[in-house]
């Protein structure tokens, strides 16, 4: 597999004040890379980064080869394209208006995009208010396909929806990867789900990767994974971790299999 993004030793932050360390992971065409970690580990911070929103203070970010660019448009015109936690559709406007706004060029097919996410197919002449939370997703989703990314960086796909929309919407990203080779780096808090879809995983705690490998290992070891997440296998910090007694409660509700209900 061809490596589409690279992040070497990269240190970033807000008012030159460091929110991420060193920094170190790759995303090869086709892969799916699970960013996981607690509130405030700094995922966000790494996914705006590799977008070109943050400059980083230290270290490089390279996409397809090169230095990244400067300018977010400039980026998702190469291919590397973000969608955000606040999803970036327009709720008075309808699918079909959303989705036809996306489009680099009058006339290029929306019919790959509507064959992976057949749904919005019915959805098309309804304004994104009126869809469900799950279904702004989606279209959220579909929105950045339609700019035929190389590399997309999705950042907490489950925001304020259930794990059975969680569950639904996976696969699309997993099948994405693999029809088009798109390489996705994803921020996610259901840990199983994610860990589910994706061929390696990387855990933040504190601002650093404090664990990285295989998904599959990481799914049956999910010992170490906790004790990544919460800071315990940490070499790098030894301050506790953020979320205390009921943080555990929460990454056991997200491990468990799907059906399970939770906060995401």
């Amino acid at each position: 597999m061809t490596e589409m993004l690279r992040l070497d030793a990269v240190t970033a932050g807000y008012a030159g004040i460091p929110a991420v360390r060193d920094i170190g992971l790759s995303v090869a065409s086709g892969e799916i890379v699970a960013m996981l970690g607690p509130n405030g580990a700094g995922k966000t911070t790494t996914l705006r980064t590799a977008a070109g929103i943050l400059t980083p203070m230290t270290g490089t970010v390279a996409a397809f080869g090169r230095p990244l660019r400067r300018r977010l448009e400039q980026n998702a015109r190469a291919g590397l394209v973000l969608v955000p936690d606040t999803r970036g559709v327009f709720h008075s406007l309808t699918v079909r208006e959303n989705l036809t706004l996306a489009r680099r060029r009058r006339g290029d097919s929306l019919d790959d995009v509507l064959d992976l996410f057949p749904a919005l197919r019915e959805l098309m002449g309804r304004r994104c208010g009126q869809l469900s939370g799950g279904e702004q997703q989606m279209l959220a989703i579909a929105k950045a396909l339609v700019h035929r990314p190389r590399v997309l960086l999705i950042d907490e796909m489950s925001m304020g929806l259930a794990p059975v929309a969680v569950q639904a919407l996976l696969p699309s990203i997993r099948a994405l990867a693999d029809r088009f080779a798109v390489g996705v780096l994803l921020v996610e808090q259901h840990i199983d789900l994610a860990l589910s879809i994706a061929d390696r995983a990387v855990v933040l705690h504190h601002g650093r990767i404090v664990l990285t490998g295989p998904a599959a290992e990481l799914r049956a070891d999910r010992n170490a994974v906790a004790e990544a997440y919460f800071g315990a296998s940490s070499t790098h910090d030894s301050s506790p971790p953020d979320s205390g007694q009921s943080g555990v409660a929460q990454f056991e509700v997200q491990a468990t299999p799907p059906g399970c209900t939770g906060s995401s």
